[in-house]
């Protein structure tokens, strides 16, 4: 098997939604540092994202919505009618000077990697994850949809069944709006109840294979190892896919702003460890994910399993000092990161009973999946 490859690109490091926007925070760029730091990301595995081309992103995206992005990067505004109609110069989805040309170089990188894994392989692309963007509107700071751009890209490379899990703490709106009606792509997502954007809800199905687990507040290691075990890994071996797309956004760790789950990194570790020889072909994106030091964290760990590299107990130096730069001007202040923060990539296991509804949860798609 080949080794995997990571996609990223140099865009990332000084590129931000803006001093107020929640993805101000460094994100891939401090992934790339701490993995090379640690000596786990030699030139040979690193790839540079290339940029989407506008004709590229059709395959999903309306031209009158990728048009009307690229206009909203050159004019840095965007008019009434197009904020109305596409979303753009919201909040969520802010006017910034590289509001197309960001998110076309992470829809480059995941249309990319399914063209290198037409033989087969793993890809890494932390870049990736937008799963909020519909055809035509922008939503949830996700301006193109890079995961439907990578199952379309799997397909045109010879992927006939795939998977596609989404750990992220949201539920990916804009990849269920795109394939619930696919037989051929099997849809899983564990994430938080009444959460943005409010849907996938446990009895949502289309007339693909669509299984959404709303977890409940608090929802811990335990609770994501169930998860995982009963719904998740019985529905990929199932669904027999020869393509596998797992979306690892980070924002369920307990210390990320987004969301009021409580997990460890450990529950992504587990995860993609358990996922990585269900299908010849594993895409791994990034997602949500706003506290730099336990996002960075989290996806150099999912590098590091990914590759089968040993996590070790302390970091070294070079390692920590990627971590120790790291600031977050955050409504909550982080003004001194607890010690673990800087010396560890491993949390430490985050533990405890499992919430009752959600076993109820569990087992009304246990009963589905048994029907796949």
């Amino acid at each position: 098997m080949t080794i995997p490859r990571f996609i990223g690109s140099e865009i990332y490091r000084h590129s931000s939604y803006g001093p107020r926007h929640p993805l101000r925070v460094p994100r891939v760029s401090t992934v790339m540092d701490l993995s090379r730091a640690m000596g786990w990301l030699p030139d040979g595995q690193y790839l540079n994202s290339p940029r989407a081309k506008p004709a590229a992103l059709h395959s999903y995206h309306t031209p009158a919505y990728v048009k009307a992005l690229q206009q909203a990067e050159a004019s840095q505004t965007v008019s009434d009618a197009v904020r109305a109609r596409h979303g753009l110069g919201t909040h969520d989805n802010p006017v910034f000077p590289e509001m197309y040309r960001r998110p076309a170089t992470s829809a480059g990188a995941a249309m990319l990697a399914g063209e290198l894994l037409k033989d087969g392989g793993v890809i890494y692309t932390p870049a990736g994850g937008t799963h909020h963007g519909f055809p035509d509107r922008a939503g949830g700071f996700c301006y193109l949809n890079d995961p439907v751009l990578a199952i379309q890209s799997l397909r045109r490379n010879g992927a006939q069944r795939v998977a596609y899990v989404d750990i992220d703490a949201h539920h990916p709106d804009g990849v269920e709006h795109a394939f619930a009606h696919d037989p051929d792509t099997l849809l899983v997502s564990p994430h938080e109840e009444n959460r943005w954007p409010r849907t996938g809800a446990l009895n949502d199905v289309g007339v693909g294979q669509v299984f959404n687990l709303p977890l409940p507040k608090g929802a811990h290691d335990d609770d994501m190892a169930l998860a995982r075990d009963a719904v998740i890994l019985p529905a990929v071996q199932a669904f027999a896919p020869d393509a596998i797309v797992l979306q690892c956004g980070a924002d369920g760790v307990e210390e990320d702003p987004q969301s009021r789950l409580a997990l460890s990194n450990n529950a992504h570790f587990a995860t993609v460890a358990a996922l990585m020889n269900m299908a010849p072909r594993l895409m791994v994106l990034g997602g949500g994910g706003y506290n730099p030091w336990s996002v960075g964290r989290c996806w150099t760990g999912v590098w590091a399993t990914l590759n089968g590299h040993d996590i070790p107990d302390v970091l070294p130096g070079p390692a920590q000092a990627v971590l120790r730069d790291l600031r977050w001007d955050s409504q909550r202040r982080v003004k001194t990161p607890p010690d673990h923060w800087i010396t560890t990539l491993r949390d430490a296991p985050r533990s405890g009973t499992i919430h009752p509804d959600l076993r109820e949860r569990v087992s009304v798609l246990a009963g589905r999946v048994a029907s796949l």
